[in-house]
């Protein structure tokens, strides 16, 4: 969900990479996709007035599986849903308690999972100036998914700008988004009561470029955190990640870059390590930690002639990453088995263009991958073992 902030940080960059150079992308001719063997879920309607399904994203964690979205009336409301499964298989409706007007409303972007359990940011837009108004949402021991309380400005206000990704780990949970300031994280044991952390040394903006965060894994040691800095005088960024042991104090890392753009808009972990996706110029690519180093790894795939590309979800199966991507005209999903030194497209079984209202997830566990995809019309789900890499 973004501001109108957002979308004008968005035009820039659908300006900046039409005008990259073309001969700087991804060498050679496209690898012949991947064909999983894709099966049709079925999601129950969830309580209240029929609608449409929306699904934005979907978790999995210790024996959990978990999709997130809202439902759409014909009149263009909208309320949160949830979904979950024991198997993967079997998906039943998680009971959902709005606390708030526009929480009654929201639409669930954004999941993370933790010890099995479920926390969700979901937004709507309203209000005089036409903002998303932000809510978080945890879940019960009974199962049941409820607004957290929050003051007005811990998400929004005059400083807000976006609220991005959640994601849980051995330090309890972590948000990241951004402020007037820059890059912002939002800290919390159990996703009951989230901390704003913002004008943070290191991570918000400072003498050396504007920061964006984007999105966030759990280490062992704590969080990493992954997005882009615009140095001063510059008007393209450069890939950083942001390490922390508690949410609140952090240390900025600079990657390789070019001159081009380039930022990481999603990370994951891959048996231990680390693995960033983000755009690099006009394609996507990928940057792995090895050891102590972050080194720039394999691209793929190519912006669209208009539209602003995105990296829009990474999971990991079996060792291999699956990303969904945008290109700015239609969302793909592509995987790797070597840590993002290569990359092969998967067919997925529903053609999803770009723009708003519009989304492909990912989740996984084990060799196997699940999919969520809405192309505004219809929302659906699959999973599927994936099939070896061909030759």
């Amino acid at each position: 969900m973004f501001t109108r902030r957002v979308l004008a940080v968005l035009g820039v960059l659908a300006a900046l990479l039409a005008g990259c150079d073309p001969a700087a992308e991804p060498a050679g001719d496209t690898p012949r996709p991947l064909r999983p063997a894709w099966q049709e879920l079925t999601l129950p309607a969830p309580p209240g007035p029929a609608g449409r399904p929306l699904l934005r994203d979907a978790v999995a964690c210790a024996g959990r599986w978990y999709a997130t979205g809202g439902v759409a009336d014909a009149a263009g409301g909208t309320r949160p849903a949830a979904w979950t499964s024991v198997d993967g298989t079997t998906w039943t409706s998680v009971p959902i308690a709005a606390d708030s007007f526009y929480g009654r409303q929201n639409v669930l972007y954004a999941a993370g999972c933790r010890d099995g359990a479920l926390a969700a940011i979901g937004a709507k837009v309203g209000g005089a100036h036409g903002y998303p108004r932000v809510s978080t949402w945890w879940q019960r021991p009974d199962g049941g998914l409820i607004e957290v309380s929050a003051a007005f400005e811990t998400y929004g206000g005059p400083k807000a700008v976006n609220v991005s990704r959640l994601a849980g780990g051995p330090a309890g949970w972590l948000i990241v988004g951004n402020r007037s300031s820059g890059a912002a994280s939002w800290v919390s044991p159990d996703a009951a009561d989230f901390a704003l952390v913002e004008g943070a040394p290191e991570l918000a903006s400072d003498g050396r470029g504007v920061s964006w965060a984007f999105d966030a894994v759990g280490v062992p040691q704590g969080w990493l955190a992954v997005g882009g800095v615009l140095p001063a005088g510059r008007i393209d960024r450069d890939p950083v990640v942001w390490s922390s042991a508690d949410g609140r104090a952090w240390r900025r890392t600079a990657l390789p870059g070019t001159d081009r753009y380039e930022e990481l808009q999603r990370v994951a972990l891959v048996d231990g390590a680390a693995v960033a996706v983000g755009l690099r110029g006009r394609a996507f690519g990928a940057w792995r930690r090895d050891g102590d180093e972050w080194v720039a790894a394999g691209g793929f795939g190519a912006a669209a002639a208009s539209g602003a590309p995105s990296v829009d979800g990474l999971a990991v199966a079996g060792g291999r990453l699956v990303a969904a991507v945008s290109d700015g005209a239609a969302r793909s999903v592509w995987t790797s088995a070597d840590r993002g030194g290569s990359w092969q497209p998967m067919e997925i079984p529903l053609p999803v263009p770009a723009g708003a209202d519009r989304d492909v997830a990912v989740a996984a566990v084990g060799e196997r991958v699940w999919l969520f995809a809405d192309d505004g019309t219809r929302s659906a789900g699959w999973s599927a073992s994936l099939p070896a890499v061909p030759e």
